[in-house]
């Protein structure tokens, strides 16, 4: 799971003139996993990111993990929770949707506290992107715990995946590397527009090639970060 939430992040898709935006995953770790690892999972791969890919930067890493790690999660769990018993499809969107915003009004706030200029029309112009890619994001979520629970039920239950639901999730996050960098947006996402920062102009063999070894690295920092855990239960 943190190798596909890892491959997914890399594909942005478009959400408004000039800008993008990405699948954050926190939610989808959440009912998949549950939020305690879900947490470690996504903290993972922003330390990854920011410390082998320089995405999102070493000095932004406190604030990021906060942000999706911590809050988005914890949004995340809380909602599913809330309006399950109504819906479980409307629970796990509202839980995706929820866990964006609240990432975002934090990142919004950081930067306006950090001293960022923002006019009101700016603020509002961004809070309406960021809307749109919490409504993707939530409804990304609904289908891929959907696909999940088809693959393995038992899955989205404390229980272990079968062989063939690891090898399909696998065989996703190397399909979204490969073939999500051919079709993904060049445009900045919402937080690198706000900070004037454009978008590496690396090319997509490159781009994938880096994809491929950031899977291989967060499934074996979060194998070996399981197996440690299995020890000392067992121990």
């Amino acid at each position: 799971m943190g190798a596909f939430v890892f491959a997914a992040q890399m594909v942005n898709f478009p959400v408004g003139p000039g800008t993008s935006g990405h699948l954050v995953g926190g939610a989808l770790l959440t009912v998949v996993l549950g939020p305690a690892a879900a947490s470690l999972v996504l903290t993972a791969i922003l330390v990854l990111q920011a410390l082998i890919f320089q995405d999102g930067g070493v000095l932004a890493l406190g604030a990021n993990v906060f942000n999706m790690a911590l809050a988005g999660v914890a949004a995340a769990y809380l909602a599913n929770r809330l309006w399950a018993h109504a819906s479980r499809s409307v629970a796990i969107f509202a839980a995706g949707a929820l866990s964006v915003m609240t990432s975002a009004c934090l990142a919004l706030g950081q930067l306006l506290i950090s001293g960022v200029p923002m006019t009101g029309g700016v603020l509002w112009a961004s809070l309406g992107l960021f809307l749109i890619s919490a409504i993707m994001e939530g409804a990304i979520t609904v289908a891929a715990v959907r696909a999940i629970e088809r693959l393995n039920p038992a899955w989205i239950t404390p229980q272990p995946a079968t062989s063939r639901a690891v090898a399909a999730v696998a065989m996703a996050a190397l399909v979204l590397v490969v073939g999500g960098t051919l079709i993904a947006s060049a445009a900045p996402d919402g937080i690198q527009r706000l900070t004037m920062q454009g978008v590496d102009s690396v090319g997509w063999r490159a781009r994938t090639m880096a994809g491929l070894v950031g899977i291989a690295m967060i499934f074996a920092l979060c194998y070996l970060g399981g197996k440690l855990k299995s020890r000392r239960r067992s121990a």
